[in-house]
């Protein structure tokens, strides 16, 4: 973890799940699926038919205070890996990172560690929220997508 007098830039939170990765990715993979899991209370709606399929895709999420972020897809691997950079509709990511890993430790269990990294952010207006993204709140991320793909 990179820190600086305000604290940890990256934060991560791991839990096992008691579903496939396929299953579990595709919750994460499907923008529509999103708002469902967010524990940050962040997310309102994805777009339909955005599915993320590779890196350079796009995939637009309304937030709960109306205004639209584009996604842009950095890294991918099928039932793996996805990460993306928020940014404002075509304008340039600010540097924030969201990252989605997940392995696989059996034919039904997944462990998946969710990743939010902020060491490259150059907005100053978005810090403030930055730092107010910690663990606990990816870990909650977690554990809702692990109720959704665990009841199904």
């Amino acid at each position: 973890m990179t820190d600086d007098e305000s604290g940890p830039r990256i934060v991560s939170a791991s839990r096992e799940i008691a579903a496939g990765a396929a299953e579990i990715f595709e919750l994460i993979a499907e923008p529509t699926e999103q708002p469902r899991w967010d524990g940050n209370d962040n997310l309102s709606q994805g777009r339909p038919g955005e599915r993320v399929r590779s890196v350079g895709d796009v995939f637009t999420m309304t937030i709960t205070n109306g205004n639209v972020r584009e996604n842009h897809v950095v890294e991918f691997a099928e039932g793996r890996c996805i990460a993306w950079r928020p940014a404002e509709p075509g304008q340039e990511p600010p540097g924030h990172l969201w990252r989605w890993e997940l392995e696989p430790v059996g034919a039904s269990r997944t462990r998946v560690t969710h990743t939010y990294d902020w060491t490259q952010l150059s907005d100053d207006q978005r810090i403030p929220r930055a730092k107010a993204t910690t663990s606990a709140k990816l870990q909650a991320s977690i554990d809702r997508l692990a109720s959704i793909a665990e009841d199904r």
